[in-house]
């Protein structure tokens, strides 16, 4: 018989000053806890010594009663599994009225009675089936398929099997220091960016990371220009502190400085992701760039950057960051390996101002403490042995190939329905509908497919003219791919 898990008892309730025997009690106790399902069918249970121990009594009465639930069918042996309740529970077992043995005093207060922080109203978001599927088109799902995970697998082999003491305990709240600065290094020499170890904090992701910087830089009420459209998930983390978001359109160039300054010149700060503003695919232009520091520095505000997948440009090397041209240090820069390497790996970093290392530091430590020490070190060996460089060739070369795949696909196809933006970075594209197709609708429909097509429509402040959908391409296969766009077809 297939070996069961090991389960957990859960707290046993004794009375002592009672006049029932313990035996009594103890069989009981299991009766109810079989029939209340907090011990489930094929779960392991103490032996009676470990039991009678554990309880600090005799082991006779614990003897007794395991052999009365024997005997009733509550309990059972398995080879090489010990003692467990049984598999079947027998229909008289279950006789006992369960509503009337659960009912306490201490019942469920009803729903409207329950109330949590208004704030959570405002972070909740319709139901996202097109989340649902993986392949095309998810966005932000990486090759997964050729990931080396045989290189990876020994990299934690080698940390889990013995690692010292320092990786075992806590953490320090900036992160790993040997991966901080490996990226610190990787930063420099790849996107141009200006820090040493000291200035990088690893986080749980970039999500995290824009959620440190919003309850480390801004206060309530505060203003923050947002791009439009722009990620949502960056409109989700000011609303954690009630930060209010100024919309500032995106054109060919980038964000529209010119434009949110109209709207709100003395914003707090800026969150853009220039090297490839998302959704729309566009690279902030040299003079948006420097207009956008100027304002900074002006006027004392910050600007996050968000640099989710500049790793990825067909068109030759990575841009500069922004980042590395800022000379007032009023930029702060987040990144993810979510994107590079697997999203469930949950690292991710931000580059910070010295004079805020401190502040940071504060809040990240008041979060989580720190992050996971094994896969940070791991990450730090991936990065250091050359493994990390050569998977993102790799997947350079494989996204570009996939990406030719959805244009040619989309050019094949389509009719010429679709207006396709962002075509030249990333691991996702644009494609405008029709006017008079709602995306989001379309997005469900498609969802019953098996397709995963991100409505346009939910990245912006107020629902634009002309609706749209994202279509990632960089976790699908060419022939995944090529089946997904007919599917769109159909659905259009």
């Amino acid at each position: 018989m297939k070996r069961l898990p090991k389960g957990f008892l859960p707290p046993v309730a004794l009375d002592t000053a009672s006049g029932m025997p313990m035996y009594d009690q103890l069989s009981e106790w299991f009766r109810r806890a079989i029939v209340d399902g907090r011990l489930r069918p094929g779960q392991r249970v103490p032996s009676t010594r470990a039991l009678a121990k554990e309880l600090n009594i005799s082991r006779v009465p614990v003897l007794s009663a395991y052999e009365q639930l024997f005997a009733e069918g509550y309990l059972e042996t398995f080879t090489g599994a010990g003692t467990c309740v049984a598999s079947a529970i027998p229909d008289e077992a279950l006789k006992p009225a369960r509503a009337s043995e659960r009912a306490t005093p201490r019942q469920s207060a009803p729903p409207a009675l329950r109330k949590v922080a208004q704030r959570v109203e405002g972070l909740r978001t319709p139901p996202q089936t097109w989340a649902n599927n993986h392949g095309a088109f998810r966005v932000g799902l990486p090759a997964i398929d050729h990931f080396p995970t045989t290189a990876w697998s020994k990299l934690i082999n080698r940390h889990a099997r013995k690692p010292p003491i320092e990786q075992m305990v806590y953490g320090h709240a900036m992160g790993y220091l040997p991966l901080r600065e490996a990226i610190a290094e990787y930063l420099g020499t790849v996107r141009a960016v200006r820090c040493d170890a000291s200035q990088i904090l690893i986080t749980t992701g970039s999500q995290q990371g824009l959620q440190i910087c919003v309850h480390a830089l801004l206060e309530t009420k505060d203003h923050v220009w947002m791009e439009d459209p722009g990620y949502p998930g960056a409109s989700q983390a000011l609303r954690t502190v009630g930060v209010k978001a100024v919309p500032v359109p995106v054109d060919d160039e980038g964000l529209n400085v010119d434009e949110g300054i109209r709207r709100c010149r003395n914003a707090r700060a800026a969150y853009i992701s220039p090297s490839h503003q998302f959704p729309l695919g566009v690279t902030m232009s040299a003079a948006r760039r420097m207009q956008l520091l100027s304002w900074a520095a002006r006027t004392g505000a910050w600007i996050i950057e968000d640099d989710y997948d500049s790793e990825y440009r067909f068109g030759g090397r990575p841009l500069a960051s922004l980042q590395g041209m800022d000379t007032d240090d009023r930029v702060i820069y987040v990144g993810t390996f979510s994107k590079v390497m697997f999203p469930a790996l949950r690292v991710g970093y931000v580059v910070i101002p010295k004079d805020l290392v401190p502040a940071f530091a504060v809040v990240r430590d008041a979060f989580d403490t720190f992050s996971p020490t094994l896969y940070q070190a791991a990450l730090t060996d991936f990065i250091r042995e050359g493994q990390f460089a050569r998977h993102i060739r790799r997947m350079r070369a494989l996204y570009l190939e996939r990406r030719t795949a959805l244009l040619e696909a989309i050019d094949q196809h389509m009719d010429g329905k679709l207006q396709v933006t962002g075509t030249h970075a990333g691991m996702q594209l644009t494609a405008l509908l029709p006017r008079g197709i709602d995306d989001v609708a379309l997005s469900i429909k498609t969802a019953r497919l098996g397709i995963s097509t991100r409505p346009l429509s939910i990245c912006f402040a107020k629902r634009p003219v002309r609706g749209g959908v994202i279509l990632g391409y960089s976790g699908a296969s060419v022939t995944e791919i090529r089946d997904g766009v007919r599917k769109l077809k159909a659905c259009i």
